[in-house]
């Protein structure tokens, strides 16, 4: 990372609830920064509350970019937010400023900062009848075309299956092996300044039981009845983040309050413990990382982000 010449980029990732967001906004405050979203749930206009996106006040503090940018009717995924954030990072440096990636969706900034596996569009013919096998279906034909993919996957492992079936069966090679190389990352480009925020999981939890609870006396209710309303498919992703089919059960009166509350804030906790893991072992191991709360970061912040870093 010893890349002084190269426009500078700001990064700080972490689980969920972890203070990613307060301690983004402090960095951008203190060094006039666009804080670029690296979140897959925060990018859905449609769940501000739900998703813990910045405050209508927090977007007065600083610029914020990639946040509510895309409608819930989107399938949005990995590959087509970091086009949409090498765009954002590019203009925040042409007009001389430091973009700061803040966000705890791992595949997203590996994405962005590596590049992504070259894998041809799909045949939609395949697709399709990928997509229509049973899931069991689908695992056999997969040991049969793939039997290093299959062996790794369980059958509850629904989209990871389809994907490297439709994957052998549409461009005759495998998805590890077209995995094997990625183009378009940006990680040769900027001067990165990486910081890793990995709290101790009781404080972490406590923070997101709490949180929900406050989310849902802040308007997550109301924001997940319009979602509903809409008639979207179930399975497109703003669909499916934490606390939006929770609430919609209990809304529809198949799920008790205090259940609907529990499964949303167990949910949450899994999904935060999947995080802890993926950033303690698939990013580089001299990125900087702090386990103690974000709030006792704050007075090491000209530190871990040394002002000569970041600016050019």
């Amino acid at each position: 990372m010893d890349t002084p010449d190269l426009p500078p980029l700001a990064l700080i990732a972490g689980p969920t609830a972890s203070g990613k967001s307060a301690l983004a906004l402090l960095l951008a405050e203190r060094i006039g920064g666009t804080i670029v979203n690296a979140d897959a749930s925060q990018v859905y206009r449609d769940l501000r509350v739900l998703t813990a996106r910045p405050s209508p006040d927090e977007d007065t503090r600083a610029p914020h970019r990639l946040f509510g940018h895309v409608d819930a009717a989107i399938g949005y995924n990995a590959a087509a937010w970091a086009q949409d954030a090498k765009a954002a990072i590019a203009d925040v440096h042409r007009a001389g400023g430091t973009p700061i990636l803040v966000g705890g969706s791992g595949l997203y900034i590996r994405t962005l900062l590596d590049g992504i596996a070259p894998v041809p569009e799909i045949d939609p013919v395949i697709r399709e009848a990928v997509r229509a096998m049973a899931t069991s279906d689908a695992h056999a034909a997969l040991a049969a075309d793939d039997p290093d993919a299959a062996r790794r996957l369980r059958l509850s492992d629904t989209t990871r299956i389809a994907r490297a079936l439709e994957v052998v069966r549409s461009t005759g090679r495998t998805l590890a092996d077209w995995q094997m190389h990625h183009v378009g990352g940006i990680a040769g480009s900027v001067h990165l300044s990486p910081l890793l925020l990995i709290p101790d999981a009781r404080w972490l939890a406590e923070r997101i039981d709490a949180r929900f609870v406050a989310m849902l006396a802040q308007g997550a209710i109301e924001e997940v009845d319009a979602l509903v309303a809409r008639g979207l498919d179930p399975d497109l992703p703003a669909m499916r983040a934490i606390g939006v089919p929770e609430i919609a059960a209990w809304r529809a009166g198949t799920l008790a309050h205090d259940v609907m509350v529990a499964r949303a804030q167990a949910a949450s906790r899994r999904y935060a413990k999947r995080q802890r893991t993926w950033f303690r072992h698939q990013l580089p191991a001299d990125w900087t990382r702090v386990s103690q709360s974000y709030d006792s970061v704050i007075p090491d912040i000209d530190t871990l982000f040394p002002t000569a870093s970041l600016t050019r």
